[in-house]
């Protein structure tokens, strides 16, 4: 199932439908402002694996995951006061920003560290899907394995439909991947130079 959503002025009501399916379990793939996702229930375990599947992605690496804003963040991240300052700058934005994780984080989202990537990304759709769904939802590029990032979301409903429960559609978007920046230590260090501007952390 596909819908259209306005991207300036997401409908509510045509969001509920995705909610409903992330509340039941299911997948769906929704744009962010660096590509299009695929995403489920951050603590939803047999969802998580269904991605896990679709992407071949080994379980040693975790998919990152959208919070709401910086206090939803500070809940399943531990945050300094450089982390907060700096992501209160920055965000929401092209950025993952790999924290150490807290308690709250289901282990099957955990690397070896217990560090764990948490986007807040500029794009109305998503913003407004994880907030009235009320807790995050994951984030990795909508994908085959081996394949570019899809563009358009009519192309993710005829590849990957089979495999998920709707497409939230919209606009086709350009796919560029975020920047990645380890802030685990208040020394941050790059790990992938993407859309978001690195250069304030050289």
């Amino acid at each position: 199932m596909l819908i259209k959503i306005n991207p300036e002025n997401p409908q509510k009501r045509l969001l509920r439908n995705a909610i409903d399916v992330l509340s039941a379990g299911g997948l769906i793939a929704y744009p962010t402002d660096t590509a299009y996702g695929i995403g489920c229930d951050l603590f939803n375990k047999k969802a998580i694996e269904r991605i896990y599947r679709i992407k071949q992605q080994p379980k040693n690496k975790p998919f990152s995951f959208i919070c709401s804003d910086l206090k939803d963040i500070s809940t399943f991240a531990q945050v300094s006061n450089y982390a907060y300052k700096t992501m209160k700058r920055l965000l929401p934005g092209p950025y993952t920003f790999i924290l150490q994780a807290s308690s709250e984080v289901p282990r099957i989202m955990l690397t070896k560290r217990k560090t764990v990537g948490i986007r807040i990304p500029d794009n109305k759709i998503a913003l407004t899907l994880v907030r009235m769904f009320g807790h995050p939802i994951i984030s990795t590029t909508a994908n085959l394995p081996g394949s570019q990032a899809f563009s358009d979301p009519m192309d993710i409903e005829e590849r990957l439909g089979h495999a998920l429960d709707l497409v939230v559609d919209g606009g086709a978007k350009l796919p560029e991947p975020s920047s990645v920046v380890n802030m685990v230590e208040d020394i941050p260090i790059v790990l992938r130079a993407g859309k978001g501007d690195v250069s304030i952390f050289e």
